[in-house]
């Protein structure tokens, strides 16, 4: 029988944090999934590693996804050409759900195609809480528009009914962002739970923080720009202009992390965005931390 959740899992070099990431789907208070697995570094010894850590779970699969370091849009959709599940969840290797996410989100997804969550942003090396994205507030739910994913675009990893047809495009740094606009112009806006239920943890070993993190990232906003030009990237008129407008902002604010970095900022790119929102404050959120996180 097929489970009601695939969750999408790229793995590239991740010995150190797949087990955590397993870990915590194995605490889900809802049971009916399956985990597949796209291992992305030709590693064959992660079976081996969930052996020795006593994980022996029949819902977690192992695929390959032909190559090293393929990425990990391409990791995902190699995943979801052989997941089951009527809706599918994309999980990063050094990621965790809360235990509850999946129970939360699933009934939502059904019945509107989609639905994600607030996240916690945190510095992997000591638990730093970088910041949230929506905050408190008294709604339980909100709705995802275009004007609040291009406002603050936090990676958001959203539980998607599979019958939508929509797969990940291979953008450098943003294609999570890309994958959602698509899925705002098939539904218009979706629900996401204000309570964060993801941990994202930011490594200064990922590529949002490698040496040429500056450049790979000016290179996925003016690839996506090109598809929007060309029409590879399919968005009603008025979503492509709000986003023409979002990524040139991204441009701008991406050099402007190139420059601190030049100037000898180490924090990560999430700690600059987080310093921007303090600098913010008092006048509301800075126009640079209301259009730089990727």
């Amino acid at each position: 029988m097929a489970p009601l959740v695939s969750v999408l899992i790229p793995v590239f070099r991740g010995r150190a944090t797949l087990v955590r990431c397993l870990a915590s789907l194995r605490a889900q208070t809802l049971p009916d999934w399956e985990a597949v697995v796209a291992v992305d570094d030709g590693d064959p010894d992660y079976p081996a590693l969930l052996e020795a850590e006593g994980i022996a779970d029949p819902r977690i699969r192992f695929v390959a996804t032909g190559g090293v370091r393929t990425g990990v849009a391409h990791a995902r959709n190699v995943a979801l050409e052989v997941a089951r599940g009527r809706l599918v969840a994309p999980l990063d290797a050094d990621d965790t759900f809360a235990p509850e996410r999946l129970a939360t989100l699933a009934p939502l997804a059904l019945a509107r195609g989609a639905a994600s969550d607030d996240v916690r942003i945190v510095e992997e090396a000591d638990g730093t809480l970088l910041r949230t994205w929506l905050g408190p507030g008294e709604e339980e739910t909100v709705e995802l528009g275009p004007d609040l994913l291009l406002d603050d675009p936090v990676p958001v990893l959203p539980v998607v009914d599979r019958t939508l047809g929509v797969r990940w495009l291979e953008v450098p740094i943003c294609d999570d962002v890309v994958f959602n606009l698509l899925l705002l112009d098939r539904l218009g806006s979706y629900p996401i739970v204000r309570r964060p239920m993801r941990v994202y943890r930011q490594r200064p070993d990922s590529e949002c923080n490698a040496p040429d993190a500056v450049f790979r990232a000016e290179a996925g906003y003016r690839r996506v720009l090109a598809m929007l030009d060309s029409g590879e990237l399919a968005l009603g008129c008025e979503l492509a202009s709000r986003v023409r407008a979002s990524f040139r902002r991204r441009i701008a604010v991406n050099a402007a992390f190139g420059r601190a970095r030049a100037k000898g900022w180490v924090g990560s790119y999430q700690a600059f965005v987080a310093r921007l929102n303090r600098c913010g404050r008092g006048s509301g959120r800075s126009r640079a931390a209301r259009t730089t996180a990727r």
